[in-house]
């Protein structure tokens, strides 16, 4: 049954360039809650000091082609926590598809009455690299289908961020060109337009609360809009004990149920895991997908002198 899925799966990934253009430009990050550099360039800084965090995704596992995804990021905050920069680098493979990307990050922090307003602005670009000749196709007439292609495509993204001590808002388009996946010359005009990057706006917030000093409860909403696409959700509840383990559960809209574990290793390491349980008809064929971060913390010398870290799950 495997195996005869896998013939199904490879003509959709090829045919379904407007799928696929989202699973490559904006992979699947389960974690994207401690982390939401991943989707808010505006998020920059906001941990004051330096922040590193690598990401390792298997997706779908025993699914032939399935997605796999590597991530680095890091940001911290100068001039007194006022600018903030960051940095994102991106390994995604499905298929016959590898895509690498980088992308840098500013942002610039306005203090309010009760919180922080951070402006946000990201650039980079993703490099979309397609080995057609590793497909098992009955005919090689189609010109498309043979050789090896690469695309180059610069991007940007803007995101506004809104933070207190226990509740935060955020609102971000991380990609606002609609890039064409391969070369328009390549495809006959009916085609070309489906074979673009499609743009995606997300909202998201959260609140913190705590009933007493050794639990913390943050219950928090994402919501995904995608152009040409119906709106998706996620619902995330996790509770931090004694501020030392993160345990929680998402809903990914008509998709998954994830369970998550966090632990605050030192003042410098945290180490968390997802399992995403599918929900679809890909559970028939996947034992689901796990994902690994490594989150690493410290302050800088004179750049982060006197100022006030925030902690692991705040």
């Amino acid at each position: 049954m495997i195996r005869k899925f896998k013939y199904i799966l490879i003509p959709f990934l090829i045919a379904g360039f407007n799928i696929l253009a989202f699973a490559q430009q904006e992979p699947a990050i389960t974690q994207y809650m401690f982390n939401h550099l991943a989707i808010n360039p505006a998020y920059a800084g906001n941990h004051a000091q330096l922040s590193a965090t690598l990401y390792h995704r298997d997706q779908w596992v025993n699914f032939p082609g399935a997605p796999n995804t590597q991530s680095f990021s890091a940001h911290s905050g100068f001039y007194k926590s006022r600018v903030g920069v960051g940095l994102m680098v991106t390994r995604d493979e499905i298929g016959i598809h590898k895509e690498y990307s980088v992308y840098g990050s500013y942002s610039y922090k306005i203090k309010m009455d009760k919180g922080i307003l951070s402006f946000g602005l990201q650039a980079g670009f993703n490099q979309l690299n397609s080995d057609f000749d590793k497909l098992n196709i009955r005919t090689t007439t189609d010109p498309f289908l043979t050789g090896n292609r690469s695309k180059f495509n610069p991007n940007f993204g803007v995101g506004v961020y809104y933070h207190t001590d226990d509740m935060f808002l955020s609102v971000s388009v991380p990609y606002i060109l609609n890039n064409d996946i391969v070369d328009s010359n390549d495809l006959g005009s009916a085609l070309s337009s489906l074979a673009q990057e499609k743009r995606s706006y997300y909202i998201m917030g959260g609140k913190t609360f705590q009933p007493n000093r050794n639990l913390l409860i943050k219950p928090s909403l994402l919501i995904h809009l995608q152009d040409g696409a119906p709106l998706t959700y996620n619902l995330n509840l996790s509770f931090v004990l004694k501020e030392l383990v993160s345990l929680g559960m998402s809903y990914r809209h008509q998709d998954a149920l994830v369970y998550l574990i966090q632990f605050k290793i030192n003042e410098n390491f945290a180490l968390g895991y997802a399992y995403d349980m599918t929900l679809t008809d890909i559970s028939q064929f996947s034992r689901g997908s796990h994902e690994l971060m490594l989150n690493y913390r410290i302050k800088l010398g004179r750049i982060h002198k006197g100022i006030e870290c925030p902690s692991y799950f705040l």
